[in-house]
């Protein structure tokens, strides 16, 4: 019943024992309501220390929604009606990639939020490879992009967007409008960008490859890039949907040496061999939302049909223009593209949900268990009860990318301001750091089993050896 009044219920999933986070020395720790057993772990150094489920928790406000938006469907659906605009101004940067598993490496672009907006359009850029940008958007000049790096503290959020979307989309200006619009002061506001996967919002491929939904090349190149061009700032990075999944990835192909400080993901698929099981099990699900992704990523194919099927001629552009569903798209272009044998190899392969195990950076992962489109089946509440690094908070309610509350916005966006300005303001990263380099705390996996007469090393899994990288170093 509370769920039908739009009190979702929520459900915090993680290891017996999550990792002590470092707090900085002026942190005062509130009471905490558990829900589940948790613990305040022991000082490291004399630090104090706060379990990272309990940070989590006290960062996470009561789950409202709008009662007339009663199911996930509903919510899902509601993301199609027009709310109030949000007007984040970008500056774009296109970055020449130094991956080569796009064969000639080409190009992508990145979306940078400027406080200052400019409604002209900058006639001094000269490497414009698109026709068109998305609203607000505009190019840096070269004086003005070397103009970024800078000694200053404040925090950067590096952004991935869902399928097909783009630093336009409204879910993640939601996520903007906090830290970076709404603001109270200049020294409140954050730094963002948003990095586009190849051949969204508006940008053009010029690789002739596709992106594919573990294609981690382009983040790693920005989140390195970015350290060095601010090397005072602590970096946070947050995905959506398809976004979360890549993101996820990731930081389980980094590892301890990741160079971001922690990370949100918000409606991961996390499994995506499940979701689309489950998608084609039903008539909305087919119908509906199989379809209407599947459109999208026809539309962006075509927009890039030429350039696509130069490079990759295995491709049968007269099957895919044909095709209906999600999983024909992935058929027809994501194997031919990148060698796996069949869709379901694909989806085995890019589904992030193993990587969970290797992540050795704070993870905080929102998941509502009436998604339609992510397979609550297939969320990783196993995998997190073996990393002390992650932290799964699942709600009743919400939808896919929605959590409408009663006034229009969407409460995973209070869950991200909240979250990310605690761990910025409240974490000490030095100390953390330090910890993760010996510590096993939380992370069973590389744990011994001194229980065994023998004294017996356990085998090591690791999540993110996949079959692709007989192909393709995944962590070049």
């Amino acid at each position: 019943m509370a769920s039908w009044l739009g009190r979702s219920k929520m459900y915090f999933d993680a290891a017996e024992r999550t990792i002590p986070i470092p707090l900085l020395a002026a942190t005062t720790q509130p009471e905490t309501n558990h829900d589940n057993s948790s613990s305040t772990d022991s000082p490291i150094d004399g630090t104090n220390t706060q379990s990272f489920l309990d940070l989590c928790k006290q960062a996470t406000p009561p789950c409202h929604l709008n009662p007339l938006l009663f199911n996930g469907h509903v919510q899902t659906f509601w993301t199609a009606v027009k709310g109030v605009d949000i007007p984040i101004t970008y500056k774009r940067k296109i970055f020449e990639s130094k991956s080569t598993v796009y064969g000639n490496g080409g190009t992508f672009a990145v979306d940078f939020v400027v406080h200052t907006p400019k409604s002209a359009r900058n006639e001094a850029v000269k490497d414009d490879p698109t026709l068109e940008l998305p609203p607000r958007t505009t190019y840096y000049t070269e004086e003005e992009f070397s103009s970024l790096g800078c000694d200053d503290t404040k925090p950067l959020l590096i952004m991935l967007h869902g399928l097909a979307g783009g630093s336009h989309e409204i879910y993640l200006r939601h996520v903007l409008r906090p830290l970076c619009l709404d603001a109270a002061s200049d020294d409140e506001r954050w730094e963002a960008l948003v990095v586009n996967a190849r051949g969204c919002a508006h940008s053009k491929i010029t690789s002739g490859v596709l992106y594919n939904a573990r294609a981690t090349w382009d983040v790693r190149q920005v989140v390195l890039w970015a350290k060095e061009k601010w090397p005072n700032r602590k970096l946070f990075g947050i995905g959506f949907s398809l976004g979360a999944n890549i993101l996820t990835n990731y930081l389980g192909e980094e590892g301890s040496a990741c160079p971001l400080d922690a990370a949100l993901v918000v409606s991961n698929p996390w499994n995506l061999e499940v979701s689309n099981l489950i998608l084609q099990s039903t008539y909305l699900g087919l119908n509906v939302y199989s379809k209407i992704m599947a459109d999208s990523m026809r539309q962006l194919f075509m927009r890039n049909q030429k350039e696509i099927t130069s490079q990759i001629p295995a491709i049968d552009a007269k099957k895919l223009l044909s095709s209906k569903y999600l999983h024909e798209f992935d058929r027809y272009v994501q194997c031919p593209t990148w060698g796996w044998p069949s869709v379901g190899a694909y989806y085995r392969d890019a589904s992030c949900i193993d990587a969970v195990i290797d992540v050795r950076i704070p993870l905080f992962a929102i998941h509502a268990k009436d998604d339609p489109i992510v397979a609550d089946v297939g969320a990783p509440y196993e995998e997190v009860k073996h990393n002390g690094y992650v932290v799964l908070c699942s709600t009743s309610l919400g939808g896919h990318l929605s959590w409408f509350e009663p006034g229009g916005e969407r409460w995973f966006s209070r869950v991200a301001e909240s979250w990310l300005r605690k761990m910025a303001t409240e974490v000490d990263f030095k100390a953390l750091r330090a910890e993760r380099e010996t510590s096993t705390v939380g992370v069973q996996n590389e744990m011994t089993s001194s229980g065994s007469p023998n004294k017996r090393e356990m085998p090591v899994y690791r999540g993110v050896v996949r079959k692709l990288q007989d192909r393709v170093d995944l962590v070049q």
